[in-house]
């Protein structure tokens, strides 16, 4: 425990009273917790804290309540005899301590899968253990695409920099498991986020735009060679890129038009950005592709901001030019300030996704980054990173459950479950 829960004022017991612990538990039924209560009430019961949950059709009900030692046998004989037609057990137990402030959680995991298996989570427990940190609640987040779990967790330092081993090794588990794990630290600062920006090949989208432009030149092979030793870090961009547009030069300016209208999104692309716009988010876009595609889909996602290369054109057709300010991995952070200037954010209050180099100083700028199905020259920098298709796992990361995401799409007639491939 933190020698901040430590000092946590606590609340005063009325005169005659000990603390103790009463819980019930049992299948959930209509009026148990009221009659639960009114065997307190008659029995001048003093609440301290209360916790409630109910869990596939079972109930835990537990109270840190002030009373009477002369009056303990009769308070549990009085809830067993309540509570017996109700089908619930009954437990008192006298404290040590009238401490009534919970021990404030330093810091929150996510764990997601398919499937999440009884050992990732034996595993995780484990490791969590060997570095002193104690597990205080577990909540299922999510049932699609992913099983989904939040691990609410004390760490032994609760310094800044304190969990740094511990999310070291948590690191080193996710491919030895095959789930995602992500830690941030608890607190007001991880409900701060309010502006996302994406990369977008391999992103937001599924495809690499200069690659679809390419395959209309017949030169497909030869980028997509030049594109994968820019992603791991062999090339410089700007470099790379140049090279490869070159190979675009002379193709007609409408095989845009027809590259935008075969582009596909992400899977859960749609729904993350909708949700996080209900939350009042920004969203932004910022890709080393070229901004003519990009217009069309960032107006369709009525994102805030999008920032991409442009392709020179000249007489309909494309020159194998690029002009102005290349979007080169220095220009993307460059970009992610000027969104969070322009939206009256601090640079804590973002969150960047990506999957190559070309990203690395954007998701090291931001308050959160997140590397998605991304190149190793990525994933040693960023915060978390998300190994599925799926890019509303994203959501999760940020502590957004499934069914707060399906109660706001019901309510608007948007939810649409897409049946996953076994």
């Amino acid at each position: 425990m933190s020698d901040a829960s430590l000092n946590q004022p606590t609340v005063e017991l009325k005169d005659g009273l000990v603390p103790a612990v009463i819980t019930i538990s049992g299948k959930d039924r209509p009026g148990v917790t009221a009659a639960f209560f009114r065997v307190l009430s008659a029995n001048g019961v003093q609440l301290l804290d209360v916790e409630q949950s109910q869990f596939r059709g079972y109930l835990s009900l537990a109270a840190f309540v002030g009373i009477t030692e002369e009056r303990i046998a009769l308070i549990t004989q009085g809830l067993k005899d309540t509570l017996s037609g109700y089908g619930q057990s009954v437990s008192v137990e006298l404290q040590d301590t009238a401490q009534s402030s919970r021990p404030r959680s330093t810091h929150e995991i996510i764990v997601l899968g398919n499937p999440v298996e009884a050992t990732d989570i034996s595993r995780i427990g484990q490791t969590l253990a060997d570095y002193g940190a104690n597990i205080d609640t577990i909540r299922g987040i999510s049932d699609y695409p992913v099983t989904g779990l939040e691990l609410k967790v004390t760490v032994s330092n609760p310094r800044p920099g304190g969990g740094v081993p511990l999310r070291k090794a948590l690191a080193q588990l996710t491919p030895e498991l095959g789930v995602d794990i992500a830690i941030e630290r608890a607190g007001l600062m991880r409900r701060s986020k309010r502006l996302i920006c994406f990369d977008c090949d391999s992103t937001l989208i599924t495809g690499e735009v200069i690659e679809m432009l390419a395959a209309h030149a017949g030169r497909e092979a030869e980028v997509a060679l030049v594109t994968e030793r820019a992603m791991r870090g062999e090339l410089d961009f700007e470099e790379s890129l140049r090279e490869r547009v070159k190979a675009l030069a002379g193709l007609d300016a409408s095989v845009i038009d027809e590259v935008a209208r075969d582009i596909v999104l992400t899977p859960g692309a749609r729904t993350t950005i909708r949700t996080l716009k209900r939350l009042g988010y920004k969203t932004a876009v910022v890709s080393g592709g070229f901004i003519q595609v990009l217009e069309g889909l960032a107006e369709d996602l009525e994102l805030d901001y999008v920032r991409a290369n442009t392709l020179e054109i000249v007489d309909g057709k494309l020159t194998g030019r690029v002009i102005g300010k290349v979007v080169d991995r220095a220009a993307k952070a460059e970009f992610l300030q000027e969104f969070a200037a322009d939206s009256g954010l601090e640079m804590h209050q973002t969150v960047a996704v990506g999957d190559g180099a070309n990203d690395i100083d954007m998701i090291s700028a931001a308050g959160l980054g997140i590397a998605f199905n991304a190149k190793p020259a990525l994933r040693e920098v960023a915060d978390t990173s998300v190994n599925s298709p799926f890019l509303d796992e994203v959501l999760h990361m940020l502590g957004i459950t499934r069914a707060e995401i399906d109660a706001a799409d019901i309510a608007d007639g948007t939810l649409r479950r897409v049946p996953l491939e076994v």
